[in-house]
């Protein structure tokens, strides 16, 4: 495969983006740090640290280098990105791993939003936990008979909650929109 570019948006909003080449080698380790898990959670563990790598590298390339957690540690310095900038770009490194065959327990999907108190809102990148290829054939007539029991695990990839290149905080949906990460406010 040849190497693969991705916008990455950021200063807030999406108001900017700059195009960011990851190069066969660098797409190659990714693929080592990945390709070992053996099952969802595992798939998990290697993601957060990945992104958080993705992100490092597009650093190099683009002004999101001065990223740093939350939206106010910045001081809204060239480069920063809110919670859109990076679901949305979070989302695009997810779909590039995913088409790359690099996701092989979860299915991305779209991008979460969660309001506290009303006034604050706050975006993440979503994955969803596929069902077992083994799952035994009358635990899927099961699923498709009572869809609302058998609702399948999704998380969040957020890594707006810590500085560019480091890994990102992944958590279940539900925990999130209940408010759960890292004690940045939003």
């Amino acid at each position: 495969m040849a190497d693969e570019r991705i916008s990455v948006c950021y200063n807030y909003g999406c108001a900017a983006e700059g195009m960011v080449r990851y190069t066969e080698s660098q797409l190659a380790w990714v693929r080592k740090a990945m390709l070992p898990a053996k099952n969802p959670q595992q798939e998990r563990d290697a993601l957060g640290p990945v992104i958080g790598r993705l992100y490092g590298w597009a650093g190099q390339q683009t002004p999101i280098y001065a990223d740093k957690g939350g939206n106010y540690a910045d001081d809204a310095a060239p480069g920063s990105m809110d919670c859109i900038d990076h679901s949305t770009t979070t989302t695009r490194l997810l779909r590039m791993l995913a088409r790359r065959g690099m996701l092989r327990f979860h299915e991305v999907q779209e991008v979460e939003r969660r309001t506290r108190l009303f006034i604050f809102e706050h975006y993440s990148a979503v994955i969803e936990e596929l069902p077992p290829r083994w799952l035994p054939r009358e635990k899927m007539r099961y699923m498709q008979e009572a869809p609302e029991a058998a609702k399948p695990d999704r998380y969040v990839v957020d890594s707006w909650f810590v500085d560019n290149g480091e890994a990102a905080v992944i958590l279940s949906l539900d925990d999130w929109k209940d408010g759960a990460g890292p004690g940045v406010e939003d």
